[in-house]
């Protein structure tokens, strides 16, 4: 019996053990997880399966240093992008990918793969499948990772990490997502169309320093629709605030405050007392 044969033998008792384990509703012994992150403005999920170390010493023994490994156990280990993306800076389009690695001492490879029925057969693993391929550099854990893992991490509105962590080595792979230009294009033709997503857009413009008059617009034609909106009146003092106008940012703040303590908004009171005290300070 050739290597490949015996290669073959050995996937199908895996895949028989793991379906005699789920007929008769014992615990699989490395369980799938399927994780989703809300990212950007759609979301990002992997799905893999979870070994864990059981006393062996893992990379370079259980995972050998220097060959394709499948990044964890059973099938392919996949990450869906349901927006386009970038990976280590390079451009990714929505889809799911496989996630191969070539793990080493001091560098990883990291590989995104199309064929998702590969799996452990990296036999048959063609170059000419892969999406992108990029280095990164592993990194030593202090407390050791019982359990195969991985997880997003380091989130912010267009950037996350997913990090990779067994024993005591993690990996961690760069995501961002371009939002900005889908967001202004939401705001134009939303505003187009009616006047409800005024505040939105004045809060976008505001924090993501914009342009800050076409902010005040926005802010006013919001007010125009709640004149009791005490939130929108303390958009319109930062936003004063942030154009030196600080006469129409403590109108702006009083009015905030005022509306707030008729409402009992403790929270509200409290953030327009605050700025107000300060636009007072600056007066």
């Amino acid at each position: 019996m050739n290597f490949k044969k015996i290669k073959s033998l050995a996937v199908a008792l895996m895949i028989s053990s793991a379906a005699f384990a789920q007929s008769i509703g014992v615990p699989a012994p490395s369980p799938l997880q399927t994780v989703k992150q809300a990212f950007g403005t759609s979301d990002v999920s992997i799905e893999y399966s979870r070994p864990s170390a059981k006393g062996r010493k893992v990379f370079g023994d259980v995972v050998s240093f220097g060959k394709i490994w499948r990044t964890g156990a059973n099938g392919s280990s996949k990450v869906t992008f349901t927006d386009d993306v970038k990976v280590d800076g390079k451009e990714v389009k929505a889809g799911t990918y496989a996630i191969y690695s070539i793990p080493g001492q001091d560098n990883w490879e990291i590989m995104l793969y199309k064929d998702l029925k590969l799996g452990g057969n990296v036999d048959e693993y063609k170059t000419e499948n892969e999406v992108l391929r990029f280095n990164v550099k592993p990194t030593k854990l202090n407390d050791k990772v019982e359990t195969f893992t991985m997880a997003f991490n380091n989130m912010s509105a267009t950037a996350t990490s997913l990090d990779i962590m067994w024993e005591n080595t993690k990996v961690s792979i760069p995501i961002t997502v371009e939002i900005d230009g889908k967001i202004m294009k939401n705001i134009e033709n939303m505003i187009i169309k009616d006047n409800r997503p005024y505040y939105s857009a004045a809060t976008y413009y505001y924090e993501n320093n914009k342009d800050l008059t076409q902010a005040m617009t926005f802010v006013n034609k919001a007010l125009d629709a709640n004149k009791n909106g005490y939130w929108i009146y303390l958009l319109k003092a930062k936003i004063a605030k942030k154009q030196n106008d600080m006469a129409t940012a403590i109108a702006a703040a009083k009015e905030s405050n005022r509306l707030a303590t008729d409402d009992k908004d403790d929270a509200y009171i409290k953030q327009s007392a605050d700025l107000l005290k300060e636009l007072m300070m600056k007066k």
